[in-house]
């Protein structure tokens, strides 16, 4: 063994210690004159997708693209700002990015595809946590001058194909394996969701607009500070698959030197949505908070719904809102658009069954035992997939650090 770099350790004999600007080069050609109006997505743990689909395709080839970035197949895709979780990958396709991308290509001694691993690891990524600049926890942004002067470990370029080949094989068997229990964890959230939907809306009976049980309030948008006051606080990323969250180790935190107004608290029984995301799936999911004796707050990315009747269960409304009936509303907005926000407005008309306080017990007894089975296994399967994704990421971290040899 030879030299050592902090992030990684002792590195091979017959290893290099090479700065990243010796082993790729930035692609800075803009789309203007347009070439192509065909724009690629970077998703975490999936790479370089197509950005069209049937929801929104119509949309996004009317966006100007003029500014964007040319990506080229065999060329690595950085979102800048969404580095340090890994969001990179190799591209397939020529089509365009946004300003916010990087589009790196090799140099003679290097294999892309062994700079996209090393980009993978996190150990990599917390090296690079360390010249991130930005207000924003969740956003921040590495310039690619400080990715250019980080070292990496460097094996000759037959050496890098070789382990690059081994990487591509065993990565694409573990994400096979992944996707298979993808699958599995997406049939049993749809059965949960039908389960719901059945128990919830069996009976033929009145319904009641949710704007007629409680009221709303859009959360606050915060800007995190140099602050020694920490505040208890619910963002998207708390939502997950959960349904009722509760205790303050549920809850993220933010570090704010401001005084947050009263209205802008959380109280036991509150239905948080999720406003505004990325991701279509996760917009209008719903948790239920209790068992809070702490002052906690909520993203400006989420409406609160706070109940006012007293003739309503708030776990029985928040059942209504796992339903499939919700989720029809929620996709009648916004079908056939790039939408990926519900409003204030969308939400009040929502309909609920109203039936008497004592049938809505029932019901909620009932599914809280038929869906408890069902979050059990569901469970188990997000805990075979978390599995799977460190063996994934461990792998990869050995293979192009040189602790580990391709035989």
């Amino acid at each position: 063994m030879g030299n050592s770099i902090e992030w990684i350790g002792k590195v091979p004999n017959g290893w290099s210690l090479n700065r990243i600007q010796n082993c790729i080069q930035e692609v800075k050609i803009k789309n203007n004159p347009i070439q192509t109006t065909q724009v690629l997505s970077l998703v975490k743990d999936k790479g370089i997708l197509l950005y069209e689909n049937k929801g929104n395709q119509g949309n996004k080839a009317k966006e100007d693209v003029s500014e964007y970035k040319l990506a080229y197949p065999n060329t690595m895709i950085v979102n800048s700002m969404n580095i340090l979780i890994g969001a990179v990958g190799i591209s397939d396709y020529f089509g365009c990015v946004s300003p916010v991308y990087y589009v790196f290509k090799e140099k003679d001694n290097s294999d892309i595809r062994f700079i996209n691993y090393i980009f993978n690891t996190r150990e990599f990524q917390k090296e690079l946590r360390k010249f991130a600049n930005g207000i924003l926890e969740i956003r921040l942004r590495v310039s690619a001058a400080d990715i250019f002067k980080r070292l990496i470990a460097l094996p000759g370029k037959e050496e890098q194909h070789r382990i690059a080949d081994f990487l591509d094989m065993k990565c694409n068997e573990i994400d096979g394996l992944i996707e298979d229990i993808e699958e599995q964890i997406c049939i049993l959230e749809d059965y949960k969701r039908a389960v719901i939907t059945e128990t919830m809306f069996s009976e033929e009976c009145d319904c009641t607009k949710l704007k007629y049980v409680g009221s709303f309030q859009n959360g606050m948008n915060f800007i995190s500070k140099v602050s020694d006051n920490e505040i208890p606080f619910l963002g998207v990323g708390d939502f997950q698959n959960n349904m009722v969250l509760s205790g303050r180790e549920a809850f993220s935190s933010i570090m704010y030197d401001g005084v947050i107004p009263y209205s802008a608290l959380l109280k036991n029984d509150d239905i948080v949505f999720v406003r505004s995301n990325g991701s279509k799936s996760l917009v209008g999911r719903s948790v239920l908070v209790r068992d809070i004796d702490f002052d906690l707050t909520y993203s400006g990315f989420c409406i609160r719904f706070r109940k006012q009747r007293v003739d309503f269960d708030s776990k029985f409304i928040l059942y209504a809102m796992w339903s499939n009936k919700f989720r029809e509303v929620i996709d009648s907005y916004t079908r056939g658009t790039n939408i990926t926000n519900v409003s204030q407005d969308m939400l009040k008309n929502v309909l609920l069954p109203e039936i008497s306080l004592h049938k809505q017990l029932e019901i909620v007894k009932k599914l809280d035992v038929v869906c408890a089975e069902i979050d059990n296994s569901l469970l188990e399967k997000n805990t075979q997939r978390d599995i799977l994704c460190e063996y994934k990421k461990s792998l990869i971290y050995e293979y192009v650090t040189g602790k580990k040899e391709v035989i």
